[in-house]
């Protein structure tokens, strides 16, 4: 049925099945009613370019949109007279920190700068399209990114993590792929706060919601608890995508005459402000005092835009597309418009509406989901039309695309913006912000764990290792992930618990790829340089496991205030650290996020740089578990242990200490150790591989227990003679480089061979054991302590339920 019509050839189509919910006004903020006007018509008097020309003394609400008095006044010296409410509100929200990046502009590039021929050899896309994409052989691509939705995901827990999916899933489909996986990072406030709950609840909830029903398989991720987090917690969402060569899109608008047109879901109230007023400013003490409407998810809508879109790709009906997410329509069309150095005409009246009384200022800001825009040649039309008509997904031609290198917005006749669209996309406000050394971070750092009691005797070490393996940032996380589906679609071949997740991407050659995200808090907040080192390396470590090649990275920057001159220090330390990281280790940023003003009050939360690591593997049939499934293998230990107890769970669980430096890394020694396990994948020397991180080896051979049910007896003193440490440092020191395997006793000459001659550390420090007959299995830890394979389980399957409630005992597959 037509709706509207943009002139007398082209509807603005409407389609029943999209006219769902009408959501009201609430939470839409009163600055925000910029051009309202009492009239016996719902149309609203829009504020036009030139009203503004000849009012240039009217008073404006920039401060409330989350505008400086110099951006406004810049905005004003671009224009040549004061900005049009609908060019106030679109500069507000894409010149924010969520948008503009200009508090981290001039960090950022060092991502750029730092780039050597190898980190090209594969990448097709990076920085400043949607998602990144880098090649993987055989004609096939993969596309990944990683994104905060952290504010709504406090103010309204289940709507703000399920549309962070949501959004990012669109993110993947404008690069012309189709997702096939999602990922969650996850932290949380101390888990016996009573509004820890709360947002737990929410947010797991949101997640699983949202990506189970777009039919997308949750391969792992993050879940950590600390107090630091409790105002303000981090919910960021990865999402994957698979493409052929040929099928890669980018967001540029070219081609004069081009039609733009908006389809999806209809453009309601929701989500008003997210960017420039939500997600660009701290919590006050008492809690989130600014609050404009959380989006609003609808993942069936936005299955059948995948569908829709990828049926327009097939038959090349699209020039260009973009997601609306952040700053819908200001700044898809301002970012299409500047990305292809063109121009473009709109009439913003052809928008569909959910709600009929959204002024333009709010039509242009509102973030509803599962919207996309493409750019369409005039021929192709038609058939564009009859795609979406077949999956009855609303559309609305809104314009086309000009030449002339301006971005015009009309309102039922009358012009409302009228701007050069790099101004508003491109060159926003880039700020120097003051950096300053902490004036706390030497005291700190004085406090080494080092000075910590380490217990010898078998007792009190057994105590500490059942204590670590219950506590929340060890424990199992099933009552997160069993609320996921982790194979739907048929092509996961590692997912939870294992140290990164793995899809099939073909079917005939069994070619696929890894990915695996990290971030330790702790170690940033001792050291943001070498923190955001060690989740670099610990990310690429995970994915080396699986026997894929690591080969790109995304990364999701969450900080506190850039006004604070020494949580800008920590940011510039975290970037210098991971693009000096990626240089060494040969291994280029495809983009990602970054999200300030993550604090209440003047307390930020701990630097926490969420990297992700993705890596190529040519058959998914020699991937290498965490856990090791039959008796009687040999399990060695790769790598050197040091001292090394400063910002590690031990020392936190067990001391309730934060103090020192973190542990070291060696990326040369991480990139030989790569090296070595994809050897060792390719020949089919070990049978399973698990990194050590958190909780060391204590924790890692616990794991390794627990994830097949088969015990094991391990030995410390070949360590300990060798490394010169003692038995607590040997379980529970976090140093890097370390890997834990097991091997089949007629691979074992073989495998030493193999690190004797690539000349990496190898220590064989115990076999996997066959519970005696009448006996369970157990992990011995030999001379000091034995722990029962259910007593095990039972720590650390409790802890999370206990806080939260009974388990899923049935995941989703």
């Amino acid at each position: 049925m037509v709706e509207g019509r943009t002139d007398a050839a082209i509807p603005a189509i409407r389609h029943p099945a999209a006219s769902r919910t009408r959501l009201d006004r609430s939470g839409i903020p009163e600055f925000l009613e910029l051009s309202r006007v009492t009239t016996p018509a719902s149309t609203s008097v829009a504020d036009t370019v030139e009203n503004a020309t000849a009012t240039p003394e009217k008073e404006q609400p920039y401060a409330a949109l989350g505008l400086k008095p110099d951006e406004y006044d810049r905005i004003r010296e671009i224009l040549g007279r004061r900005p049009t409410s609908g060019e106030l509100a679109m500069y507000s929200v894409m010149w924010s920190e969520h948008c503009s990046y200009k508090s981290s502009k001039i960090y950022l590039r060092k991502f750029g700068e730092k780039v050597s021929d190898e980190m090209k050899e594969r990448l097709m896309v990076g920085m400043g399209q949607n998602a990144g994409v880098v090649d993987i052989g055989e004609g096939w691509a993969v596309t990944f990114k990683v994104e905060s939705h952290n504010h709504p995901s406090y103010i309204e827990p289940f709507q703000g993590a399920a549309t962070g999916v949501g959004g990012i899933v669109r993110d993947i489909i404008s690069m012309g792929a189709r997702p096939v996986a999602v990922m969650d990072q996850l932290r949380f406030g101390a888990i016996d706060n009573p509004d820890t709950a709360r947002v737990v609840h929410g947010v797991v909830s949101g997640i699983s919601f949202y990506g189970n029903c777009l039919g997308l398989p949750n391969i792992g991720g993050e879940t950590v608890f600390d107090a630091v987090y409790q105002g303000n917690p981090l919910v960021n969402a990865l999402a994957v995508g698979v493409l052929r060569h040929e099928d890669l899109k980018l967001a540029n608008a070219t081609g004069a005459g081009n039609k733009v047109v908006l389809f999806g879901a209809r453009t309601g109230g929701d989500g008003i402000g997210g960017a420039s007023i939500l997600a660009s400013d701290t919590f006050a003490d008492g809690g989130p005092t600014k609050r404009p409407a959380v989006q609003v998810g609808d993942p069936f809508a936005e299955k059948v835009l995948i569908e829709c879109c990828l049926e327009l790709y097939r038959d090349e009906l699209v020039e260009a597309i973009q997601d609306l997410g952040a700053a819908g329509i200001s700044c898809a069309t301002s970012e299409l418009a500047a990305n292809g150095g063109s121009g473009m005409r709109v009439d913003l009246e052809n928008v569909l509406l959910r709600d009929p009384t959204l002024t333009p200022e709010e039509i242009l800001m509102s973030e509803s989901q599962e919207r996309m825009m493409a750019i369409v040649a005039p021929e192709k039309l038609d058939a564009f039309l009859a795609v979406v008509g077949k999956w009855d997904v609303e559309t609305s031609v809104l314009g086309e695309v000009t030449g002339d290198g301006r971005l015009q917005i009309f309102w039922h006749g009358e012009e409302i913006v009228n701007v050069d669209p790099s101004t508003v996309a491109v060159d926003g406000p880039v700020y120097e912000r003051p950096v300053a050394y902490p004036t706390w971070i030497d005291a700190l750092r004085e406090d080494s764990a080092s000075a910590l009691p380490r217990p010898n005797d078998a007792e009190t070490l057994r105590d500490q290792f059942t204590k670590l393996v219950a506590s929340p940032n060890l424990a199992d996380t099933s009552w997160v992930t069993n609320q996921y589906d982790y194979y739907v679609m048929g092509n996961t071949a590692l997912s939870f618990p294992d140290d990164a997740g793995m899809i099939r991407v073909d079917e005939h050659s069994g070619l696929g790829f890894a990915i695996a995200t990290d971030c330790n808090g702790r170690f940033c907040q001792l050291d943001p340089y070498q923190g955001a080192k060690l989740a670099l390396a610990e990310a690429y470590r995970n994915v080396a496991v699986t026997g894929a090649v690591p080969t790109a990275v995304t990364d999701c920057l969450n900080f506190g205030s850039p006004e604070n001159p020494e949580v800008m220090w920590q940011f510039s330390q975290a970037v210098d650290g991971l693009s000096d990281g990626c240089l060494e280790l040969g291994v280029p940023v495809t983009g990602g996020n970054v999200s300030f003003y993550n604090q209440t009050g003047d307390q930020p939360i701990f630097p926490t740089p969420v990297v992700g690591v993705l890596g190529i593997i040519d058959d998914v049939a020699r991937r290498i578990p965490s856990g090791w499934q039959d008796a009687g293998e040999n399990i060695y230990l790769l790598g050197v242990t040091s001292t090394e107890l400063s910002g590690s769970q031990w020392a936190g669980t067990i001391h309730g200490h934060l103090g020192g430096r973190p542990p070291a890394v060696d990326l040369a020694q991480e990139k030989k150790l790569a090296e070595l396990l994809h050897a060792a994948g390719q020949q089919s020397l070990v049978s399973s591989a698990h990194d050590l991180s958190s909780g060391g080896l204590a924790q890692t051979l616990a794991e390794a227990v627990m994830r097949f049910g088969v015990g094991a007896r391990v030995w410390l003193n070949e360590i300990q003679e060798r490394d010169g440490v003692d038995a607590a440092t040997a379980l529970f020191s976090e140093s890097t480089g370390r890997v834990i395997v097991s091997v089949p006793r007629e691979d074992d000459v073989k495998f030493r061979g193999l690190c004797e001659g690539r000349g990496y550390p190898v220590l064989r420090i115990g076999v996997t054991d066959p519970a005696a007959d009448g006996d369970e299995p157990a992990l011995e830890v030999q001379g000091l302590f034995t722990v029962p394979l259910a007593e095990l389980r039972d720590l650390s399957t409790s802890t999370l339920p206990d806080a939260f409630g009974p388990i899923v005992t049935e995941h989703t597959a």
